[in-house]
């Protein structure tokens, strides 16, 4: 399938920034964005700890199809979460130092699976092995406890 990720991009800044007040408004943003892309889509999710980025992971996999409780891997680095017709990634590289690292582990088959979304947490770690086509989501808490604004980077 051919895909325009950048028209894409531009289509979803349309969209953005989004509020969300609560984790079940985050997850609904997420599962509105997934049902939006195409499998080798790869999301690089920026935020401070507590940004809410695994509840943007559960709300994802969720517009899947996956049911299975969906966690962060910081100590596992990645959780595979297989569906019909894929497979979401969920990367955490908390952990990691730098791309070099990460490519010992073969972060890169993940990053370039055809037929799967990929989800990475901290992906400052490896910015400089990201596929071109990778979307930046940037998700920010507000004043309110869960309250959060996601809006896309660098477009």
């Amino acid at each position: 399938m051919n895909f325009d990720m950048h028209g894409f991009a531009e289509l979803l800044a349309q969209r953005l920034p989004v509020r969300s007040d609560s984790p079940e408004g985050t997850e609904a943003a997420a599962a509105a964005i997934a049902r939006q892309l195409p499998p080798g889509t790869v999301i690089a999710l920026h935020g401070t700890l507590g940004a809410g980025k695994t509840v943007f992971a559960r709300g994802f996999a969720r517009a899947l199809g996956i049911v299975e409780p969906v966690s962060s891997p910081t100590f596992t680095l990645v959780q595979e979460y297989p569906f019909p017709g894929g497979v979401l990634y969920h990367l955490d590289l908390y952990r990691i130092d730098n791309s070099t690292n990460a490519l010992a582990f073969g972060v890169d088959e993940y990053l370039y699976d055809p037929r799967a979304y990929t989800l990475v947490e901290w992906p400052e770690r490896i910015m400089d092995i990201l596929p071109p086509h990778t979307l930046h989501l940037l998700l920010r808490p507000l004043q309110g406890q869960n309250q959060r604004e996601l809006s896309l980077a660098g477009i």
